[in-house]
């Protein structure tokens, strides 16, 4: 399950545990930059989620691996009970020249209920995309069925950015083995790739390691 998967990623400015949680953009996005030779794929990059939410969301979770994953009776949206916190939602770009190179955007509950009173950060950062998509929708209707990577990001940027709070676009010595330490060393043998960072294996997280 993603939500028992769990890798090592960065935001501005420390590195996180995220769950792999599926987005169709993993496909998507992968198979855009597919590198094919006579019908043969010979460069694939890994595309994947690192979602890490906050300590009550964890909290929740715990539970309902311990009903066997049996959802709560009791469930709400909480909006206006959020007292304090921010989403930071972006792109970590990892394995080129700039070594990593993260992008997009900061925004915080006070700025989200500033801009559409009782929202909270994400759905203020989901649903501003909507509309923009939504917008481009209209002005192009005869462009048939198109996955989120077919629309042009900087139109869908213009709309968005005023709703986003701090974007942030930076450079990032970070990979999976930068932070990295054996706790036990002696008694864990990771199945780690050192010569090569960027090895997904190095960015999984597994028991003992």
């Amino acid at each position: 399950m993603g939500i028992n998967t769990w890798v090592r990623s960065w935001v501005p400015d420390y590195t996180i545990q995220g769950m792999v949680v599926r987005h169709g953009e993993s496909f998507s996005i992968s198979d855009k930059l597919t590198v094919w030779e006579n019908g043969r794929a010979v460069y694939r990059p890994t595309m994947h989620y690192a979602y890490c939410p906050c300590d009550n969301a964890i909290i929740s979770l715990q539970e309902l691996r311990g009903y066997d994953y049996k959802l709560q009776v009791n469930q709400r949206i909480m909006n206006d009970e959020i007292t304090s916190g921010a989403d930071i939602l972006g792109a970590l770009l990892m394995g080129h020249a700039y070594n990593s190179w993260w992008i997009g955007s900061d925004l915080s509950i006070g700025e989200s209920r500033r801009l559409i009173p009782h929202q909270n950060a994400t759905t203020m950062q989901v649903a501003i995309s909507v509309v923009a998509a939504t917008m481009w929708m209209i002005k192009n209707p005869e462009s048939g069925v198109l996955v989120p990577d077919d629309l042009p990001h900087d139109y869908v940027l213009d709309i968005s950015k005023p709703y986003l709070g701090k974007w942030i676009s930076k450079s990032s010595d970070w990979t999976p083995l930068r932070d990295y330490q054996n706790t036990f060393a002696g008694y864990n043998r990771p199945d780690l790739d050192l010569k090569d960072p960027w090895q997904f294996k190095n960015f999984l997280i597994k028991d003992g390691r």
